[in-house]
This record gives structure tokens, C-alpha cells and sequence, in this order.
């Protein structure tokens, strides 16, 4: 039964001996009263979809055959001349690579680290409430200035970082300017900021599992870990694949933390392909190329949705 039927005020009963013709315009005026009703309730967010999702979407695809700068009055049209530049081009494979290890790194790290937090978070302990808000506030603050922020954290001449080093007889390596360790820096500050998040999710989680089920684990002498593993982690996989697909496109498109710390650099070495888009766009003026990136950007995050829906989901166990 769809919405509309629902919403719909209740057909009057045909009487029983009423002529075909009359039963048959009653169920039209039916039909049409439905009708009306769906697009009465879902006529204002298809349209508001097609103007500013999909006509945009469509107008990319468009933008990405020509070859226009920003601001220029003209434009030439060049078919598939901007992706064969650009999968020809000698940075695009590093940039490839940096979203990978990026995307990987901060998807997968996220996700381990914030179900260990939620599992200790989901203890008993005193001030846990407030441990709680803790971990979850970075995640509401401004990307731009938690990158600002943290800069000064990872300043190898002045920064917390090199004194925490130090402590250990560690010097601070060069975050800014030496391979790899813009991009770590990068990494681990997305971490801290969206782990609460994941945290919090998987705690959500973590408190829907029925205790009867813990509690008959505990009988048969499973130890925490084995409980955890064999109990736990099966009811959490809702919980995870939810983050998966979440956490995976929101990495994919990150672009704040970036833009404060590193700019894409140096030498392109934080250069993912959402800021590439940005770079090309805004910094290089080559708005069809970038609408190329993006569009490229665009069948990733497609591809990647349709192939956790339709084989990771195989995985998941709803009940």
C-alpha cells in the first residue's frame, strides 16, 4: 500500500447492483483522488530534487564536453577530450592513489577505533556521560578550523606534537613539506574528528543488543572477547554496513580539513579528487575539465554504493 492510499480520505462503498459504467467511474474518481494526493505530498520534494540534484547533475555531464574557462563568455565543444586528458595526465594516478590510502585509511581506522570507544563508552563507569559528549563534540565543529587549529599542533618548530615527541626522544618530523607525512597528518586529523561519530553510532548499536543473549554467553563460559566476537559483532553488522556506506561517501567528498592544512600539497601529495575538483575549478579556471573530475568523482561514489549494496549487504544480518 503506498503512501498516498493511506493518506487518502476512504473510497465510499459501491453498492452492490450498480451499473459497470457507474462502478468504473467511481474507481477512476478513486484513482485520481489518490493521484492527487501523491502529488500533492511528494510534488514539492520531487521538485525541489530535479532543480537542485539532478538538473545540476545533468548540467555537469554537459560542462564536462567543453572546453571553457570560468568566466569566459565562450566555449568550444571537444566530446570526450577533457577525460582523455585526464586519464592520460601524469597526476591523476597519484591522485587515485592518494584518495585510495586516504579514503582506506580514515574509513577503516574510524571504524575500529570508534567501536572500541563505543565499547568502552558502553561500560558502567563514573562521568561516562560526560566522556560522551566529549568524544562526540569535534564532530560537530567546523572542518576549516579544526584543520587551522591542529596546524599549529603539528608545527615542528613550536607545535604540542614535538613536545609530546620529545618525551620519548623523538623529533618531530617535517608534517608540511616531507612525503608522507602531510597526508598522515590529514588522515589523523580526520579520525579525531569523526570519531565520535562512528562512536556514537556503534554505541547506539552496542545498547540494542538484548542482555538475555550476553547473559546466556556468560553461562557457557564465553569469555568478554569471545562474546564480543561471536555475539556482538553478528547483531552490530546493521550498524557497521550503515557506517560503511556513509562514512565511505563522506570521505570520498571531504574536502574542509584539506583546504586548511595542506591546500592539495606539497607537490600534489594531498590532492584527492574532490579537491582536485576545486583546484581545477576555482584555482585553474578549467571549469570543463573539472566538471570531468567531477563527474568521474561522481561514478566512483556510484560504483562504490552499488557494490556494498549489492554484495557487503549479503553480509548483514538483520535479525
Amino acid at each position: 500500500m503506498s503512501t498516498a492510499d493511506v493518506l487518502a480520505p476512504p473510497p465510499a462503498a459501491v453498492p452492490p447492483g450498480t451499473p459497470a459504467r457507474r462502478r468504473g467511474g467511481l474507481q477512476s474518481r478513486r484513482r485520481r483522488s489518490a493521484l492527487l494526493w501523491f502529488l500533492l505530498l511528494a510534488g514539492p520534494n520531487v521538485a525541489l530534487l530535479l532543480v537542485f540534484v539532478y538538473r545540476p547533475l545533468i548540467q555537469s555531464f554537459y560542462l564536462s564536453t567543453l572546453q571553457w574557462n570560468l568566466g569566459s563568455p565562450v566555449a568550444r565543444q571537444i566530446g570526450l577530450g577533457n577525460y582523455v586528458e585526464l586519464f592520460t595526465s601524469r597526476g591523476f594516478s597519484q591522485t587515485v592513489t592518494t584518495t585510495v590510502v586516504f579514503t582506506v585509511a580514515t574509513v577503516g581506522g574510524a571504524m575500529v577505533l570508534g567501536l572500541g570507544l563505543a565499547v568502552l563508552l558502553n561500560q558502567k563507569l563514573r562521568g561516562r556521560g560526560f566522556a560522551r559528549t566529549v568524544a562526540f563534540a569535534p564532530y560537530v565543529l567546523s572542518g576549516f578550523a579544526v584543520g587551522i587549529l591542529w596546524l599549529f599542533i603539528f608545527d615542528p618548530r613550536y607545535g604540542l606534537m614535538r613536545e609530546v615527541l620529545s618525551w620519548v626522544g623523538a623529533t618531530s618530523p617535517q608534517w608540511y613539506t616531507e612525503r608522507p607525512w602531510p597526508l598522515v597528518m590529514v588522515i589523523v586529523v580526520y579520525l579525531w574528528k569523526n570519531l565520535g561519530y562512528v562512536a556514537l553510532i556503534y554505541l547506539a548499536g552496542l545498547q540494542s543488543v538484548p542482555q538475555d543473549l550476553k547473559d546466556a554467553a556468560a553461562l557457557d563460559g564465553a569469555s568478554s572477547f569471545r562474546t564480543l566476537r561471536s555475539v556482538i559483532l553478528p547483531l552490530l553488522t546493521p550498524t557497521s554496513f550503515f557506517l560503511l556506506v556513509t562514512m565511505m561517501l563522506a570521505s570520498l567528498q571531504s574536502f574542509d580539513i584539506i583546504k586548511a592544512m595542506t591546500q592539495g600539497g606539497p607537490l600534489g601529495s594531498t590532492t584527492t579528487l574532490m579537491y582536485s575538483v576545486y583546484q581545477e575549478s576555482f584555482v585553474n579556471g578549467r571549469a570543463g575539465y573539472a566538471s570531468a573530475v567531477a563527474t568521474v568523482l561522481f561514478l566512483v561514489l556510484l560504483a562504490v554504493t552499488a557494490v556494498q549494496m549489492r554484495f557487503v549487504q549479503r553480509k548483514v544480518h538483520y535479525a
